[in-house]
């Protein structure tokens, strides 16, 4: 039985990052169903879900100490995992929360620090995090999750009390009513008859901080609540108005083409003249975060654009760029449990392709020193016949023409989700977790968590003299990349894969990947084995013969 804590302390604060990742993903799929604004694709569930992992793992990756660290841990990954519109200002209200709790922490004491904040506090941050949740929108809408977070704020602040407990319960109270008062500020909800999908994400995370804090569980599905029909539903000109027909009136399929959303690093004054252009592009804007590193959100016809605006404005990373209309529509066809899924992956050997393909993905075949073209994914996608695909590039640099293929799979009427994976043994990994018999979000999100689980490495031989991280390297030098940078610098092959498996390998590993290239020798095998068998004893180690030509080895660590 978890004990009643007065105040709001660092075990108590993690034990809520624990309990919301474990309350989202049980909610995942229902507020996934609720989503019919600002764009009816779905998601709003599955891009909570993720943003919050990312900035569970942050805390994760945290020393135990000070609430107000873990907070700003949990803000800064939520920030670089933001996902989504609903996504991004839940980063910023993490951001609120953290600003507020460092505040206060500058002028404590440290045992006072590490005692915990009171019920005061906490409300102030809750009113903190709603402020900045307003001023990141450009054009806020009430009926959103913005109105459910300023009422909780208003609710924990009239509670009056230093006990947290009391005033959390307040704030979650408070939330629920704005909730459910969502269908009445916002016409497209009410006439699909549901409530906010991001306003209903935020319930949750004050329901399992409630419980964090008293160890009471929260009350039944805040998702269940009564469509509000009137006459006006069914006489209006456009016929009767069921979900789907509400989900295209006023917003959504009727609004900007493309979501694009990007991390940037800027500085304030070029963040406000950005804003400008991009109000002036679309609408949905929010732009989160502080110098030097922002994430944006933003509904616009033209994507290119957007971009263009980005670069102008600092240097962008992470962009995503999705197709709204034709998600809308797919999740509009109301069949979504009964669509075919494949899964197509960038090979580059014949070896893994073949492993790939006998494991029944679509394979797209990466010529030496090449990378697969937009035309040549969306091929793939194709060829692969299904109504939902889950591409995976294998290759950092071909993640962005990744997303443009999938952006063009999407006009087609095909709903497609691209992994982030740098490397084809990050591939395998989510390959391996695959399953299509579960509801896509589940499935992207299962696949996305093992490949970034993945470490990836690998061993190439210089083609000419160059700086590195590492150091100088000379023309047929043996390199060692760890994650994508140059780690090892050497002259022999198997000492450098060594040293590599050992910069690879942690406490907490458990199985190592070998994808052996079209130069991987038996000397190299019996180095890297030998290696293995000595000083890796309790890891899973498979092998496979991939035939990649300029990488002996690639390395992926789970």
């Amino acid at each position: 039985m978890v004990e009643v804590r007065p105040l709001l302390d660092d075990p108590s604060f993690r034990r809520w990052v624990d309990l919301s990742l474990d309350a989202l993903g049980r909610a995942r799929e229902e507020i996934d169903s609720l989503n019919v604004y600002p764009v009816p694709d779905g998601d709003t569930g599955t891009n909570l879900y993720l943003t919050f992992e990312r900035g569970a793992q942050e805390v994760a990756q945290s020393a135990p100490g000070r609430v107000a660290d873990t907070a700003r841990a949990l803000a800064r990954g939520a920030l670089l995992g933001a996902r989504g519109n609903s996504g991004v200002i839940v980063s910023q209200l993490l951001r609120g929360l953290a600003d507020e709790l460092a505040e206060v922490a500058a002028g404590s004491t440290a045992s006072d620090q590490e005692a915990g904040v009171g019920g005061m506090v906490v409300a102030s941050a809750l009113e903190r995090a709603a402020t900045l949740a307003y001023a990141a929108v450009e054009q806020p809408v009430e009926g959103t999750i913005l109105s459910v977070a300023r009422a909780a704020a208003r609710g924990a602040l009239a509670a009056g009390s230093r006990d947290v407990p009391a005033v959390v319960s307040a704030a979650a109270e408070s939330a629920r009513e704005a909730l459910a008062r969502t269908p009445d500020q916002l016409e497209v909800l009410r006439r699909a008859g549901v409530v906010d999908a991001g306003g209903c994400g935020f319930v949750v995370l004050l329901d399992a901080l409630t419980q964090s804090l008293t160890g009471r569980r929260p009350p039944l599905s805040v998702t269940r609540f009564e469509p509000v029909v009137t006459p006006r539903d069914v006489t209006s000109p456009a016929g009767p108005a069921g979900p789907a027909g509400s989900a295209l009136d006023g917003h959504g399929l009727g609004g900007p083409s493309f979501e694009v959303l990007f991390m940037l690093e800027s500085d304030d004054q070029s963040v406000t003249r950005l804003r400008l252009s991009l109000a002036a592009l679309g609408d949905s804007l929010v732009v989160v975060g502080g110098d030097p590193l922002y994430h944006v959100h933003v509904h616009v016809d033209d994507a290119g654009a957007a971009v263009e605006a980005a670069i102008a404005a600092g240097r962008p990373s992470g962009i995503r760029i999705t197709h709204l209309a034709s998600a809308g529509a797919l999740r509009l066809s109301g069949h979504e449990e009964l669509l075919e899924r494949a899964v197509v992956v960038v090979a580059h050997g014949p070896g893994i392709g073949r492993l790939l393909e006998d494991g029944g993905s679509t394979v797209v075949v990466a010529l030496p020193r090449q990378r697969p073209s937009t035309s040549e994914l969306l091929e793939g996608i194709r060829r692969a016949g299904a109504r939902e695909v889950v591409l995976l590039p294998s290759d950092k640099d071909t993640l962005q023409v990744a997303e443009a293929a999938a952006a063009e799979a999407r006009d087609e009427g095909v709903r497609v989700a691209v992994i982030p994976s740098r490397s084809v043994v990050q591939s395998l990994a989510a390959v391996a977790v695959h399953d299509a018999n579960r509801p896509f979000g589940d499935d992207v999100v299962a696949m996305t968590r093992a490949a970034g689980a993945t470490r990836y490495g690998a061993v190439t031989i210089a083609l000419r003299e160059a700086m590195t991280s590492a150091g100088i390297c000379h023309e047929g030098d043996v390199l060692g990349l760890a994650n994508g940078d140059i780690v090892e610098i050497g002259s022999d092959v198997g000492e450098v894969a060594i040293r590599l498996l050992d910069l690879l390998c942690t406490g907490g590993s458990e199985l190592v990947t070998l994808v052996e290239g079209s130069d991987c020798d038996e000397s190299l095998r019996q180095a890297v084995g030998a290696h293995l068998r000595t000083t890796y004893r309790s890891l899973d180690v498979e092998s496979h013969w991939g035939g990649q030509p300029f990488w002996p080895l690639i390395i992926g660590v789970e």
